[in-house]
């Protein structure tokens, strides 16, 4: 590390959001910037006299001095907050040793296993902010060309949850329930939550925003209460309530989940390895005893075959099991979107159908719901195992998953003006008359994303027909929601080529009556 030999720069906050990112500018004239040699990109550790620790920032250089002066350092919105100075305080600047733990992620692109130390160590390291977004993105590149073997889960998995807090509710069952993805429409979640803690079962529910698909469940819950809780409101929420459908960012469970999320969500990477630390880190860390794990799978899911699935879910139980979780693995159908709407807004206006017992509400939705919740209320030992359907069907039925999930939102904290569909609408129609044969999930969710979502909550796409369903030539298909014309000519442009649909001459096999169709099941008893 160089000295700046006594030299210090007046801090100024620089009002751009670099997402997790810690940056810092510095003016080309800044003579401690010509003497010092640094360059873009460099690393470089800003200290304040009465402070013990550094906080470490990529240097980007600027020419104007309306942006930063000669004689200062500027800060992005993150790494001022992380400083935590006012403005014009007087601070070091020097230059960054590289993070030793930088070896192990070189030994891991030259295909090497890593041990728990060196897991440990990288973990340190990113949620200390001494690794760029680059280096992030290299350690997660080559931990998806070289893999992950089950012990390098089990350390990675480790490492996460040791960097955040931990939540412990003394309570002996604390269930929860995770679907790995791949399905758009899939809220089964904002379901199983009310319905479970309906029943007196407790089930804190944190959940990640969207890292490939047009909405994750947080970002729909968004749609209708606040869901960046600190950990004393959470706590509050879930103890008054049984439960709570909030982000996990805010409580500081497992934070390297989060900065490798940041980096994973424009790459579109989500390799099986990486979610399963993810994943279970994250239940470990909010007290979570009683886990079940939805795997859907389908041709077009992000799990496509049923032995990629049976080893999915030896992986969850073999790391399950070492850190002391109570695993169980359901494998679904994932043939076509779960309910009618892809996107936040949509999403959450077919969750709210189904908690009102509409009759227009998507069945397929409702009735995957109520056998996963009903899966987690056999958690509790005075339920007989196949009684939960039934549990879980009367709670819905009789309206008290609804006023559950009305008193979590007004807890939480209720959007006062939710956002509505986007503004702009366009009808995607059938080429050719005859059934709807396949529905490419792909599609759909790209089709969706392209339109804005999740970035833009009103955006998305609201499907008008589903597998079976019968079309005429110029019948829609779907509706495509955006708000801002390029969003919507990107979605167009795209559909133009195709439309997602594979429609038949012949009547397809009729489907199953209650619109669930489980490919399997699979149980695991500690």
């Amino acid at each position: 590390m160089s000295s700046t030999n006594g030299q210090t720069l007046k801090v100024r906050r620089v009002a751009i959001d670099t997402y997790r990112e810690n940056v810092a500018y510095l003016h080309r004239d800044c003579e401690i910037y010509r003497t010092e040699g640094f360059q873009a990109l460099a690393k470089l550790e800003v200290l304040a006299s009465d402070r013990t620790q550094p906080l470490l920032a990529v240097l980007n250089v600027v020419d104007d001095t309306g942006i930063v002066a000669t004689d200062e350092i500027g800060l992005a919105e993150s790494a001022f907050d992380q400083l935590g100075l006012e403005e014009g305080h007087r601070c070091s600047v020097s230059h960054a040793e590289p993070p030793p733990s930088l070896e192990a992620v070189r030994r891991k692109i030259a295909g090497e296993a890593l041990s728990g130390d060196d897991f440990r160590h990288i973990a340190q390291d990113i949620v200390g902010n001494r690794y760029s977004k680059p280096e992030i993105a290299a350690f997660l590149v080559a931990s998806v060309q070289s893999g992950l073997e089950r012990e390098e889960v089990l350390h990675l998995c480790r490492a996460m949850l040791e960097t955040g807090e931990r939540l412990r509710w003394d309570e002996p069952v604390v269930a929860d329930k995770h679907c790995i993805g791949g399905i758009p429409g899939n809220r089964t979640t904002m379901l199983v939550v009310p319905i479970v803690a309906a029943h007196g079962m407790f089930i804190p529910k944190t959940s990640s925003r969207a890292i490939t698909s047009p909405a994750g469940t947080a970002d729909t819950m968004a749609v209708l209460a606040e869901v960046d809780l600190p950990p004393e409101q959470l706590q509050q929420v879930v103890r008054r309530h049984r439960g709570c459908l909030a982000w996990g960012g805010t409580a500081k469970l497992a934070p390297m989940d989060d900065l490798m999320i940041s980096v994973e969500r424009p790459l579109s990477i989500d390799s099986p390895g990486q979610m399963v630390a993810s994943i279970l880190s994250k239940k470990l860390a909010a007290g979570s005893t009683h886990l079940l794990i939805d795997i859907p799978v389908g041709p077009t899911a992000k799990v496509r075959s049923m032995a990629d699935a049976l080893t999915l879910r030896k992986l969850f139980e073999y790391v399950g099991d070492r850190l002391g979780l109570h695993i169980q693995t359901v494998i679904t159908d994932a043939l076509e979107p779960i309910g009618r709407g892809i996107g936040p807004v949509l999403e959450a206006r077919d969750v709210m159908q189904v908690l009102h017992n509409d009759p227009e509400a998507p069945q397929d939705l409702r009735q995957k719901s109520l056998r996963l919740a009903g899966r987690v209320i056999e958690f509790d030992p005075d339920v007989r195992g196949g009684q939960g359907f039934t549990i879980a069907r009367d709670i819905l039925d009789s309206g008290r998953a609804l006023a559950k999930m009305e008193a979590i939102i007004d807890a939480q904290g209720r959007v006062s003006q939710p956002p509505a569909a986007g503004r702009l609408k366009q009808l995607v129609t059938a080429p050719r008359s005859g059934w709807v044969e396949g529905i490419d999930n792909l599609h759909m969710a790209r089709v969706a994303r392209l339109a804005g979502a999740p970035m833009d909550p009103g955006a998305g796409v609201d499907l008008l027909k589903k597998l079976g369903d019968r079309v005429e030539q110029g019948e829609p298909l779907y509706e495509i929601r955006a708000d801002f014309p390029a969003d919507a000519r990107f979605a167009s442009d795209f559909v133009s080529r195709a439309t997602g649909y594979t429609i038949t001459d012949r009547q397809p096999v009729e489907l199953a009556a209650n619109g669930y169709r489980s490919v399997a099941t699979a149980n695991r008893e500690d």
